[in-house]
């Protein structure tokens, strides 16, 4: 303890590690005074290390004065965002799908939320855009009786054939259907009592305002409701960071995100529902029918 230097505040930690270059799984150690962690707690902690793409570690007492806090530098070439745009970025086989969001609280609590808001109860034909590996579905599964599950209608859409057929062996009495978001208008799909997309229609093949406005106009029933989720974070060495990355910007820089939900606010508002945003590293809307 003689030659380990004790940060006393906020801005000493923050200086260190904004002054500091780390390597990939690098363990960084920093100690400080027990009381002044008491006063913090550790969500601070944890944000810290989302700031500079670390996982806190551990948390260690060295003696009854100080604590040591140890964290690892994530590997940023772990990503799936680094994969080429192609069937598996998103197959069975890709990094994308060894994510499970409904794992990350920060998740799984705000879509729940955003499921109670839209009455998932009252709704019986559900599509899901962008099914993946079914963890929409899954938490909607918990979120029921098995009777109230097995009566609705569930239709999952994906363009990668491998996750279709692990969605349809998963959820065997639903449905299933390999097809481009982009040409929904090439199969008979029908109306909803709700659409979910979640971190779909982001997508840089998809665009945006039109394919929104067609799901409205084409897909969802006159009293259906909405759930998007658009991302607002990087899946990096299996860690969920917050803040999406944007070209020419080493920071998170929200206005992209920020303009695709307003214009689905105001447009669905223009439409008579109610609109809601919600979340964090996702960042919800979710949209019911005003009744009378």
């Amino acid at each position: 303890m003689n030659n380990t230097k004790i940060f006393n505040n906020s801005y000493e930690i923050l200086s260190f590690f904004k002054n500091t270059e780390f390597k990939s799984n690098e363990i960084i150690k920093i100690v400080i005074k027990l009381e002044f962690y008491d006063q913090l707690g550790i969500k601070p902690f944890v944000d810290l290390a989302q700031i500079y793409k670390m996982k806190l570690i551990l948390l260690n007492n060295i003696d009854r004065k100080n604590i040591e806090l140890s964290f690892k530098k994530l590997n940023e070439k772990n990503s799936f965002h680094k994969t080429k745009q192609n069937d598996e970025k998103y197959g069975v086989e890709s990094d994308f799908f060894k994510i499970d969001k409904t794992s990350q609280f920060s998740f799984l609590y705000h879509y729940q939320e955003a499921l109670i808001f839209c009455d998932i109860k009252s709704k019986n034909k559900i599509l899901n855009l962008g099914i993946n590996k079914g963890d929409e579905f899954e938490v909607i599964r918990n979120m029921l009786s098995e009777k109230e599950f097995n009566t609705k209608e569930f239709v999952g859409i994906d363009y990668s054939a491998t996750i279709i057929k692990y969605a349809q062996d998963k959820f065997p009495h639903t449905k299933m259907i390999e097809a481009d978001i982009n040409r929904l208008d090439e199969i008979n799909l029908g109306k909803f009592d709700m659409i979910i997309s979640i971190g779909t229609l982001q997508s840089s093949n998809i665009n945006f305002n039109p394919t929104f406005m067609s799901l409205y106009q084409n897909h969802l029933n006159s009293a259906g409701a909405i759930i998007l989720g658009f991302p607002n974070c990087r899946w990096i060495d299996g860690e969920m960071i917050y803040g999406s990355a944007v070209p020419n910007y080493n920071f998170s820089e929200m206005s992209m995100v920020l303009k695709d939900i307003h214009f689905c606010k105001k447009y669905l508002q223009q439409k008579g529902y109610r609109v809601v945003i919600t979340g964090k590293e996702y960042l919800f809307l979710s949209a019911r029918k005003i009744t009378k």
